[in-house]
């Protein structure tokens, strides 16, 4: 059965507001106003694809990541 490469979700800002954009995808995006809006929307898409959720500030830096997938490290606690 082959996999699916599951794709990071990243929140970045663009023009006027927020994309949310896919790693390595081009032009597959979707647009708000706020980051909060964004980070709310991109949230859910990361819950349900089971990845990594990055949100980046104003000066394109991440700020902020959240794992909804399989964490690869086994660390207990």
């Amino acid at each position: 059965m082959d996999s699916i490469p599951q794709r990071n979700v990243h929140v970045v800002p663009h023009g006027d507001g927020w994309d949310i954009i896919h790693e390595g995808a081009k032009g597959e995006r979707a647009h708000f106003l706020t980051q909060e809006e964004a980070v709310e929307a991109a949230t859910v898409i990361a819950q349900r694809e089971k990845v990594e959720l990055l949100v980046h500030g104003q000066d394109g830096q991440i700020r902020t990541r959240n794992s909804y997938g399989r964490d690869p490290r086994s660390v207990k606690g």
